[in-house]
C-alpha cells in the first residue's frame, strides 16, 4: 500500500485508477479503525508517518460531492460521517460529529463537538462542549479536552508533525494547541492558555527560567503569561506560557482544573 500511495503522490494521474482509489480508501479504513495512525509513539519518541498522512490528503479528489441528510439537518460534503457509536462503546452528543477516517476509541465521551479525519482519539477521553480535533491530531487515554478547546490539525507539508496530546493530560477551557506542539503526560493547561509554533514556554519556578519549544513537559501545571519585547514602535507585551509548577503525585488524574491551580495558589 505504501508503494501505490507515493507512487501515487508523484503522478497524481495516477488516481484515476480503480487499485489506487481502492487503497486510499482501504488505508483511510484501517485508520477509522486505530489499525493504521498517522502518527504513533515509539522507542524513540513519536513517529510520524508521512505515507499514511499523504493517503489521507489523497483521498480528498478521489472522493465526490454529495448531500447527507441527518434527521432534518442536511450536510454538503465529500466525507462521509462515521458511523456504529453504539457497537464502539462511544456516546455521543447530538451535535458531536466525527468524519469516517478519524479514530475514537472505547469510552470516549463527545458533547457537541468535531472531530476531523485522521484523527486519533484514545480511550476515555472526554471531548467537550464545541472542542475541535483537528485532522491527524493525536489525543492519548484519559485526557480532557474543556469547552471550546482548539487541537489544531496539520496535512501539509508531509514532514510537519501533528499536535499530539499525551495520556491523562488536562487541557482548560478556549487553551489552543496547533502548530505540532507536544503535551505531554498528565500536563494541565489553565485556560486560555495558546501553544503554537512559536511560543514561548517558559519554566518559572526557579530563579533562572528555563525555556521549551513546542513542547510541554509531563506533569506541567501552565498558565497564560506575556513578557516585553521590543519594536521600533516600542516594548510591548507578548503572549507565553508559564509553567508555574508540576501536577503532584497526590493529585488524582481526573482531578479538576481548578483543583489542580489551586495547589500552586494560581485562581484561572
Amino acid at each position: 500500500m505504501k508503494k501505490i500511495i507515493e507512487a501515487a503522490w508523484e503522478d497524481r494521474s495516477l488516481l484515476k485508477e480503480l487499485k489506487t482509489q481502492e487503497v486510499i480508501r482501504e488505508i483511510i479504513n484501517q485508520i477509522d479503525l486505530g489499525q493504521l495512525r498517522v502518527a504513533e509513539p515509539s522507542p524513540s519518541g513519536w513517529q510520524v508517518n508521512e505515507w499514511v498522512k499523504k493517503a489521507v490528503v489523497l483521498y480528498f479528489p478521489i472522493q465526490q460531492m454529495k448531500t447527507i441528510e441527518v434527521g432534518p439537518f442536511e450536510f454538503h460534503d465529500k466525507m462521509p460521517l462515521k458511523k456504529g457509536y453504539a457497537e464502539k462503546g462511544i456516546r455521543v452528543v447530538p451535535h458531536a460529529v466525527a468524519r469516517h477516517g478519524a479514530y475514537i476509541s472505547e469510552g470516549v465521551i463527545m458533547m457537541p463537538s468535531y472531530v476531523n479525519i485522521g484523527a486519533y482519539v484514545d480511550a476515555g477521553t472526554m471531548v467537550d462542549t464545541w472542542a475541535t480535533v483537528g485532522s491527524c491530531a493525536q489525543v492519548g487515554k484519559n485526557v480532557h479536552l474543556s469547552g471550546g478547546v482548539g487541537i489544531g490539525g496539520v496535512l501539509e507539508p508531509l514532514q510537519a508533525a501533528p499536535v499530539i496530546i499525551e495520556d491523562n493530560a488536562f487541557l482548560g477551557s478556549r487553551s489552543i494547541v496547533v502548530e505540532g506542539v507536544r503535551v505531554e503526560k498528565e500536563a494541565v493547561l489553565g485556560a486560555n492558555v495558546v501553544l503554537t509554533g512559536s511560543t514561548k514556554i517558559i519554566d518559572v519556578t526557579k530563579e533562572t527560567p528555563l525555556f521549551y519549544e513546542k513542547r510541554v513537559p509531563s506533569r506541567s501545571v501552565v498558565i497564560p503569561g506575556s513578557y516585553t519585547k521590543s519594536f521600533p514602535a516600542g516594548d510591548y507585551q507578548v503572549p507565553c506560557a508559564l509553567i508555574i509548577g508540576q501536577r503532584k503525585e497526590s493529585t488524582d488524574k481526573k482531578t479538576s482544573l481548578n483543583d489542580a491551580l489551586r495547589e500552586h495558589q494560581v485562581a484561572v
